[in-house]
């Protein structure tokens, strides 16, 4: 019978050490034709046991996990990168950056509106009514800029 062969053939033909041949017999999935041989058409079936494993493990579930270790490590460089810019002295606080510009804008406004009284000391030919129609254009200036802001 030449489609029988040895544990040590079956072995051979699957890259598996002998003893793990007679365990995939003992599980079903190699035919065993008496004591000690083999079909070799019981190949077939443990490559589709194989491949059905392989499915299992190679669904989404790997993509998810190869893109969730992808994410972690960009995460994680990003990370360095910061530590090192902070180290640098390269980086500064979002808050500090804020006050320092809400500090300016309000030093802007004030002097925005204070323009008009500013305008009419120099300017005392300009009447009351004057001053107020370029007070309220500055006005209504800043509160454009402030709704566009």
């Amino acid at each position: 019978m030449d489609d029988l062969v040895k544990p040590d053939e079956m072995g051979a033909l699957l890259d598996l050490p002998r003893r793990k041949a007679s365990d995939l017999a003992a599980r079903g999935l190699l035919e065993e034709e008496g004591r000690g041989q083999y079909r070799i058409a019981s190949i077939a079936k443990y490559v589709r046991h194989l491949r059905t494993i392989a499915a299992a493990r190679g669904g989404e579930a790997d993509i998810d996990l190869t893109a969730e270790r992808a994410r972690l490590a960009k995460a994680k460089a990003d990370e360095a990168v910061l530590k090192a810019a902070a180290l640098r002295g390269e980086l500064v606080e979002a808050d500090a950056v804020e006050r320092a510009w809400s500090d300016v804008l309000r030093q802007v406004r004030a002097k925005v509106l204070a323009a008009p009284s500013r305008v009419r000391q120099r300017r005392p030919h300009l009447s009351a009514g004057d001053a107020a129609v370029v007070d309220a254009e500055l006005r209504a200036v800043l509160a454009e800029v402030a709704d566009d802001g």
